[in-house]
């Protein structure tokens, strides 16, 4: 039965009943539409586009696939509204900013201090007044300062979700029987929002191999995740270049081995702390005290740095260079080339097991 008919009957009833109905229509609002889909545009995961009046979100990495298309890729939304620039008037219309959002250059915050802020560089939810490179004060209201429209650059979260990293929690805990309680498995899906290209690149094979390498150098750098801190405290003191014009505001003996790749150095502490947006130059303790800062300076070493090697060990999972220059981007100057075969050996070992938890082959280039 038609919902005509059946509305029909239901009139009918209620009259021959003397009864009175009173019909009101309330059609939903609808939401604003996201910016417009483009096939040059790369969309990841929790990213949306609006297309023919309908808001669509990605449910994972994408790149030229129609919304809503025949791959499932694309979840929609429902219809949305185009929206309309703000007025002068309402220039200080600015969401507040939080914490875990990515934030798209020109995007204008409202911080907990009650200022406005503006990105000068797209970033993913660094402090505005600690990450002064990313961010910019910004004036509106009386300035007369326009807005950007309404359906402009938002941020956006792209935090993982228990669930989504290629590594499973109990395929975590497999791997690490006897971690330390504080690498959680929580740390490290929320680390992940720092590099989002991190085992997301790439085939399911590529994704799984990258993220089994990242974790097997990481067991044999800890011990399997037994030690935060660098356990030859003789050394600390040795961490100090003095020669840097920023020095060593936190003390010489601050810059000591912590978290799952070992940061040490204030020249790494520094470069670190400014990639992620985090004090670590004057305030080194927070990687052996926050379990997803921990875990940050290892994937920032892991997608940034070459080390003795000559590429990031990234860009080595994904470009098919293998294992092996992992290694070397790590430690390769302590341990390839014959000078460490022993803990190379070991390290191939554990990354073998790795590979064969999460189902796929460990490819090629195994040693360094």
């Amino acid at each position: 039965m038609s919902k005509l008919r059946a509305l029909a009957i239901l009139l009918s009833l209620a009259v021959a009943g003397g009864l009175v109905l009173v019909i009101q229509s309330t059609p939903a609002s609808a939401t604003s539409c996201a910016k417009s889909w483009q096939s040059s545009t790369v969309y990841w995961e929790g990213d949306q586009a609006s297309r023919n009046g309908r808001n669509y979100e990605a449910k994972w990495w994408t790149q030229n696939e129609v919304p809503p298309g025949s791959n499932p890729v694309w979840q929609d939304r429902g219809v949305c509204k185009s929206g309309k620039p703000r007025s002068a008037s309402n220039d200080c219309d600015y969401p507040n900013w939080a914490d875990r959002a990515w934030y798209a250059t020109g995007t204008v915050v409202r911080y907990t201090d009650g200022k406005f802020y503006i990105a000068e560089h797209d970033n993913p939810r660094y402090d505005p007044i600690i990450s002064t490179w990313y961010w910019d004060p910004y004036t509106c209201g009386s300035s007369g300062t326009p807005a950007p429209p309404a359906d402009g650059p938002q941020p956006r979260s792209f935090a993982k979700a228990p669930g989504s990293f290629v590594v499973s929690e109990a395929q975590f805990n497999r791997m690490f029987p006897g971690r330390k309680s504080f690498y959680t498995y929580s740390g490290l899906i929320a680390a992940l929002s720092a590099y989002r290209e991190f085992s997301t690149t790439g085939d399911r094979n590529r994704q799984r191999q990258e993220a089994a390498a990242f974790l097997a150098n990481v067991y044999h750098e800890t011990g399997g995740l037994a030690h935060v801190v660098e356990q030859n405290t003789s050394n600390y003191s040795k961490y100090c270049d003095s020669g840097q014009p920023y020095g060593c505001p936190a003390g010489r003996a601050a810059y000591y081995g912590r978290g799952p790749i070992q940061l040490s150095w204030n020249s790494n502490y520094n470069a670190a702390g400014k990639a992620l947006g985090l004090p670590l130059l004057t305030q080194p303790w927070l990687v052996q005290n926050n379990p997803s800062v921990a875990w940050k300076t290892g994937i920032w070493y892991w997608m940034t740095q070459n080390g003795p090697g000559s590429t990031t060990a990234h860009n080595a999972m994904v470009n098919g260079a293998g294992f092996g220059a992992t290694v070397r981007s790590i430690n390769g100057s302590l341990e390839c080339n014959g000078r460490g075969s022993a803990q190379v050996h070991s390290r191939v070992d554990r990354y073998k097991k790795f590979v064969s938890i999460l189902g796929v082959p460990p490819g090629n280039n195994l040693y360094c």
